[in-house]
């Protein structure tokens, strides 16, 4: 059966050192060509594939990470302009059955991709005064924004993962 967390699901570290954040910073700027990497040479059918059952089709994978990400730039700036906003919570599920989920898979990496420049910027900008600075999350309770850091790169890490399993698993690398 395949691993719904082939990376091991998300925990938040104690103690996080300056090397940690320029880690996870690092991950976040790595995304999108991870990301292009693990979808390079799919077909629309192996694309349409769920990476579990149950699951999304890889092409899913790849819009809902340029959904969540989206949703991470405004997180991030939020956090970082106001005083511990309350950030609005999102139905990932719902969103992935919108029509927009059937474009093609190039429309979400130039925007994951393009997210990502920015968001590698302002991060890379961070001192410890921002690092500890919060949002309010309606499910997760307070969040800092070296958390979220955390968070964001484990997220891509993961997703691009389910990508990459599932392409071993079927043997899909062969001509690449």
């Amino acid at each position: 059966m395949f691993n719904q967390y082939p990376i091991g699901q998300f925990t938040v570290k104690e103690n996080i050192q300056k090397e940690d954040i320029q880690g996870w910073i690092r991950d976040i700027g790595d995304a999108p060509k991870r990301l292009a990497d693990a979808v390079e040479g799919l077909t629309k059918e192996q694309l349409a594939t769920p990476y579990r059952e149950g699951g999304w089709k890889l092409s899913q994978v790849v819009h809902h990470l340029a959904d969540s990400h989206m949703n991470a730039y405004t997180r991030f700036k939020l956090g970082l302009t106001e005083q511990a906003p309350t950030i609005k919570a999102y139905d990932e599920v719902a969103w992935s059955t919108l029509p927009d989920n059937d474009l093609p898979i190039e429309v979400s990496l130039q925007l994951f991709s393009a997210l990502h420049k920015r968001l590698h910027k302002l991060l890379n900008s961070l001192d410890e005064k921002d690092l500890k600075k919060m949002i309010h999350h309606p499910e997760n309770g307070e969040v800092t924004i070296e958390q979220l850091i955390a968070t964001y790169a484990w997220h891509g890490k993961h997703h691009v993962a389910h990508i990459t399993t599932l392409r071993n698993q079927r043997g899909w690398w062969n001509g690449i």
